[in-house]
C-alpha cells in the first residue's frame, strides 16, 4: 500500500521500506505474528502491537533481521484515511504474479492516490505518476469509472486540459465535484496551476488535523513505554 506498491506500478524507483494492510482479526494477527517471527522482526518504535491501536489508526513498526531481510522495515497498518474497509479495498486490488513466487496484491491504483494524499511533499510528485500511468495504459478503453478517475484526480494541467477537451460533455458533469476543472475547460493553464497547489495544500491540511490527535496518542505512548519493561517484539 505504499512506497512498494509504487515501485511496483512503475511510479517511483525505490522505498526503503515495506508497507501493508492488513484485514483486522484474530486468525490474521497470529499470522502476522509468525510472519513477523519467521523474518526475525523486531518492533522500533512506539506504539506497541495491538488490534486496538491499529484500528485507530496507526501504523506498528518493525525492522528485520533475517537472512535475506536484514534491515528491511515493515510498517503494518489496518485501517486509512478517508478510505473504505479492507473488504472493499481487497476487492478492488490489483494483483500481479511474481513469476514463480507467489503473488503481490497491491491497493488499487485509485486507492493508492487517496492513501498517498498525505502532509508530505514527495507523495505529490508519485501520485501525478500513478495517474499519468493509468491513463497512459488505458486512454484508448474509457469507461465511466476511468473517466472519473482521470477528472477527479488528475493533477498536470496539460492533461486535464486534454480530457476536457478529448470529453468535454463528460468534464460538465465533473466540474460541481472538482470546481477547478472549469479552468480547464477554459485553457487557462496558470489559474489551473495555482489552484492545482491550493487543492493540494488543503489535503495535505486534511491530513494534518487527521493526524493530530493521533499523535497526542503517540506521545502518550512513549511516555507509558518509558516506564514500563522494554520487550522485543
Amino acid at each position: 500500500m505504499g512506497g512498494q506498491a509504487c515501485v511496483l506500478y512503475g511510479a517511483a524507483q525505490f522505498s526503503k521500506d515495506i508497507d501493508f494492510l492488513i484485514l483486522a482479526g484474530e486468525s490474521n494477527f497470529e499470522g502476522l505474528h509468525r510472519a513477523l517471527q519467521e523474518l526475525q522482526a523486531r518492533r522500533i518504535a512506539v506504539p506497541r502491537f495491538s488490534p486496538g491501536v491499529l484500528m485507530r489508526g496507526h501504523a506498528v513498526h518493525f525492522r528485520c533481521a533475517a537472512p535475506g531481510v536484514d534491515g528491511l522495515r515493515v510498517d503494518v497498518m489496518t485501517n486509512l484515511r478517508d478510505l473504505p474497509e479492507f473488504e472493499i479495498l481487497w476487492q478492488r486490488r490489483t494483483t500481479l504474479d511474481s513469476g514463480g513466487d507467489g503473488q503481490f496484491h497491491l491497493l488499487s491504483i485509485p486507492d493508492l492516490v487517496n492513501a498517498k494524499k498525505t502532509q508530505r511533499e514527495k507523495d505529490w510528485p508519485v501520485i501525478e505518476a500513478l495517474v499519468e500511468s493509468h491513463y497512459s495504459a488505458l486512454q484508448s478503453e474509457p469507461n465511466p469509472d476511468r473517466l472519473a478517475f482521470w477528472f477527479l484526480e488528475s493533477r498536470t494541467p496539460e492533461r486535464l486540459v486534454e480530457l476536457c477537451n478529448r470529453f468535454a460533455k463528460e468534464a460538465a458533469g465533473f466540474c460541481e465535484k472538482r470546481p477547478l476543472l472549469a479552468l480547464a475547460k477554459s485553457g487557462d493553464l496558470q489559474a489551473l496551476r495555482g489552484e492545482l497547489d491550493l487543492e493540494k495544500r488543503r489535503e495535505q491540511e486534511k491530513d494534518r488535523l487527521y493526524w493530530e490527535p493521533l499523535k497526542r496518542e503517540m506521545e502518550e505512548f512513549r511516555r507509558a513505554e518509558r516506564n514500563a519493561p522494554q520487550e522485543n517484539s
